[in-house]
């Protein structure tokens, strides 16, 4: 007897499978991603979810994932063990860049972040969540998830030599003669 979800889980498998490994291989070094992403998909469809596209299936897996990140984490006791086991893994080049969509060195300066600040910048950067939905994937506030957010971007620009430009961000106030209307 074939489950509703069984259809969906094969074609999320087959579709997506190595788009969600690459999306791990951000959190994690290469030899656990795989590892991360089957948890994730037993996770999802064991949860007994509906999902009414491939689509919707996968970014509930893509939450999984980084929820499964993040409690992998927390047992590892303290985020100072977590970041040693995530530090730079030479191994992240085997993928080329272009199979990833992502620069080598910009995964290369991910993994250098801290656990949380790493998943809060994946979450809101990458996959575009609100402030909202990731604090809500996390379990965290929202002002926890802004400061990890920030903190990170800004570990990233200074990992990779990068800056902000900040001109565009700045409203220029021009003199101009003022305009009267009679009523």
């Amino acid at each position: 007897m074939v489950r509703r979800w069984e259809p969906m889980l094969e074609q999320v498998a087959r579709e997506r499978y190595p788009v969600l490994v690459a999306r791990a291989m951000l959190m994690v070094p290469p030899a656990d991603a795989e590892d991360l992403v089957q948890e994730a998909l037993v996770a999802t469809f064991s949860a007994r979810a509906r999902f009414d596209s491939v689509g919707q299936a996968e970014q509930y897996v893509r939450r999984a994932i980084v929820s499964r990140f993040v409690d992998r984490t927390r047992r590892r006791g303290t985020e100072r063990s977590a970041w040693a086991a995530a530090g730079p893994h030479p191994e992240l080049v085997q993928p080329g860049p272009e199979e990833r969509g992502i620069s080598t060195e910009l995964e290369l300066a991910l993994a250098r972040l801290s656990p949380r600040q790493r998943a809060c910048v994946v979450l809101r950067h990458l996959d575009d969540l609100s402030i909202r939905e990731t604090a809500s994937v996390l379990g965290l506030s929202e002002g926890a998830v802004k400061r990890y957010v920030s903190d990170g971007v800004a570990a990233l620009h200074a990992l990779l030599g990068t800056t902000v430009a900040t001109d565009r961000d700045a409203v220029l106030l021009v003199p101009t003669e003022e305009v009267r209307r009679d009523a």
